[in-house]
């Protein structure tokens, strides 16, 4: 647990160092706040289903993490499919590092699918 603990962590950080290497366009805005939001939600909550009450309380809160972490592939895709405009674009490596996060992202998603599953069949 404490391997995932510091993953979503540094998932985390990785989204809060690239945000701001974004365009400051509206439209870029309003996707990378949603992002932010969404990337330190899945440590937060991956954080409290390890303090669950209950394998319920557990199942519950990584149904949570999982849906956060597979919201941060929404806005990372939506992000990387922005249509070029000149300056509006990110540059090359700050999309390398959007695909990154994008893979990150949907293995949290994977993991935290597993998760939920191996508690619900040990029920």
């Amino acid at each position: 647990m404490d391997d995932l603990k510091e993953r979503t962590r540094h998932f985390a950080l990785d989204v809060i160092r690239v945000c701001p290497k974004l365009p400051h366009a509206e439209d870029f805005r309003v996707l990378t706040r949603q992002l932010l939001r969404a990337a330190t939600s899945v440590g937060a909550n991956y954080r409290a289903a390890c303090r669950a009450k209950s394998r319920a309380d557990f199942i519950s809160k990584v149904a949570t993490v999982e849906e956060e972490a597979d919201e941060c592939t929404y806005w990372l895709d939506l992000l990387l499919a922005m249509p070029s405009d000149g300056n509006l674009k990110p540059n090359r490596g700050v999309q390398q590092e959007l695909l990154r996060l994008r893979q990150e992202a949907n293995e949290l998603t994977a993991i935290m699918v597993s998760s939920r599953k191996t508690a619900r069949r040990n029920k």
